[in-house]
């Protein structure tokens, strides 16, 4: 995890009650990736730096510069061997990372570059910036290919979904859509919180979406049956990003109010309307039936609501403060 604080902390999840807190950036760090092999860190901050850290008790770090402006995100390619990074001084970096220098730049965004991510396959480069653009590169020519621009406001953030068919952004503007990059259709739109969406993140098995939004909320998307399956309660505020683990069993939310959440999946063991009944059982006193319980009417087509599981950690989970855990200064 990484924070306005300037650390980068390495949690041990395994052995309860550890944690390794990395000192070395001067100002806040925005961004943080693991390598695709996990023998390295990334990380972007506002003093203008990517840094590449080993997460090992010696800390070793080496500063990638470049940047004359707050660099907002930082990704590995899937092969581990590149990084990119979006910055607000308007452009995007491509990093080589055996070599730790500059490959190339991209620029083409007229204002501060909010995210950039590269395809699962390495060839293509998506960014969304304040401009309300959405770009798409090629990563060998170093050209914009396409770009998207269907937002009242700027996007936050964009990601490739597993396949790497279609690119999913969130939206100052509440909304979270879903782009085919191979036809440049928008496939889906969805407009259900009540705030700017700051993350998202793919299920491994691209079937489901999960939202961070300034509203507090988690929201879980099903896209197969395009709507809500879950809304998730638990931080004190807006919720600044989240990222579903490499299996998709379990996902970590952080938030502005200085927590970190982490959360287990249930919808690939159970079928989640399962879950709705048992949650709806659990949270509901039974009503004395309703006349239409008695004599139901025919459903009609105009009324299919998509049912939500409401999840509040503080009702639903015994213990959601873990104690503090042993911190190491590194």
């Amino acid at each position: 995890t990484c924070s306005v604080d300037r650390f980068l902390v390495l949690w041990k999840l395994k052995s309860q009650g550890r944690a390794y807190r990395f000192a070395g950036h001067a100002e806040a760090v925005t961004s943080i990736d693991f390598s695709p092999d996990g023998q390295l860190l990334a990380s972007a901050s506002q003093d203008h730096t990517v840094r590449l850290w080993i997460p090992c008790i010696h800390g070793e770090s080496s500063v990638l510069k470049g940047h004359t402006a707050s660099v907002r995100s930082v990704s590995f390619s899937h092969d581990g061997y590149s990084v990119v990074s979006a910055s607000n001084d308007k452009s995007i970096k491509i990093w080589s990372v055996c070599y730790q220098r500059l490959l190339f730049t991209l620029l083409q965004h007229t204002r501060w570059v909010r995210c950039a991510k590269f395809s699962p396959d390495g060839r293509i480069i998506a960014s969304c910036g304040e401009d309300k653009s959405v770009n798409i590169w090629d990563a060998r020519s170093k050209i914009c290919v396409n770009s998207f621009s269907d937002y009242e406001e700027h996007a936050n953030f964009v990601t490739f979904n597993p396949s790497g068919t279609c690119i999913a952004t969130a939206g100052s503007d509440h909304t979270v859509k879903i782009w085919d990059i191979r036809t440049n259709k928008l496939l889906q739109h969805f407009k259900v919180h009540r705030a700017g969406v700051n993350c998202i993140s793919f299920h491994p098995s691209g079937n489901y979406l999960i939202t961070a939004s300034s509203d507090g909320t988690l929201k879980i998307l099903d896209l197969l049956e395009e709507g809500v399956i879950y809304t998730l309660h638990g931080h004190q505020g807006p919720v600044l990003c989240v990222a579903f683990s490499k299996g998709g069993e379990k996902f970590g939310s952080g938030g502005a109010d200085a927590q970190v959440l982490l959360w287990k999946t249930n919808f690939d063991t159970l079928d989640y309307k399962e879950v709705l009944k048992h949650n709806f059982r659990r949270t509901h006193i039974d009503d004395p039936p309703h006349l239409l319980d008695i004599y139901p009417r025919s459903p009609h087509l105009h009324d299919v609501k998509f049912e939500s599981v409401e999840v509040n950690p503080t009702f639903d989970v015994p213990d959601t403060l873990t104690p503090d855990p042993t911190v190491i200064e590194i």
